[in-house]
């Protein structure tokens, strides 16, 4: 009696999954297609990505050797293209070169580049961080205090490992522009802060003892 029960409960459900793939067959083949698709769809995705990402490699190579060997006429408008590429490695490498070499004397402009990277470009937030470091470095030469600050508060208002590196920039250019009231606050909150970079401390302290000691 049992067995015969067994049986029939088997049997019932074979035919409950046999009724179940006959009424939905347009739907399970619908679902498995679009799964094949999407599947296909990441790894053609990832190919064309990583063939990009080569292609953006070589640009920013070629250029480089262009430069280096004197053939200057191209290099800025290819590394432009490649910061407007908003590629998280070769985008900053590309502006940082553009910097470094005085490529490109405009100020807006290399703000403009900046602002690419900061704002449109997929970052780490550390590296994001550094980015808009460098862009406070290369403006602290020219620009009014307010506009510093406001290019660095959101390093210095957040936990970054670069905080204490803003800090110390704007303690070095009030301490320049014979402010040294506010280049001691930002000397003395480096060396209160927990995440100080140890150098920046160690230089901090001595600029205190040195300059600001009574």
């Amino acid at each position: 009696m049992d067995e015969d029960t067994a049986i029939i409960n088997k049997n019932t459900r074979n035919e409950k999954i046999i009724n179940f793939f006959a009424n939905n067959t347009k739907k399970i083949i619908i679902l498995t297609s679009v799964i094949v698709l999407i599947i296909f769809g990441y790894f053609i995705y990832e190919d064309l990505k990583n063939k990009n990402k080569v292609k953006l490699a070589n640009k920013y190579n070629s250029a480089i050797i262009k430069f280096v060997s004197g053939d200057k006429t191209k290099v800025e408008n290819e590394l432009i293209d490649i910061v407007n590429k908003k590629d998280k490695t070769y985008s900053p490498l590309a502006l940082y070169f553009l910097i470094d070499n005085n490529i490109i004397n405009e100020n807006n402009k290399i703000n403009e580049l900046f602002d690419i990277i900061i704002n449109e470009t997929s970052l780490e937030e550390e590296i994001k961080n550094l980015v808009i470091y460098k862009k406070a470095l290369f403006n602290s030469d020219f620009e009014s205090e307010n506009n510093l600050i406001k290019i660095l508060n959101p390093v210095i208002n957040s936990d970054s490992a670069w905080k204490s590196h803003a800090l110390y920039l704007m303690a070095e250019y009030f301490y320049y522009k014979n402010q040294k009231e506010k280049s001691k606050e930002f000397f003395n909150e480096i060396l209160i802060l927990d995440n100080s970079n140890p150098n920046i401390k160690i230089e901090s302290q001595k600029r205190l003892n040195r300059d600001f000691s009574d």
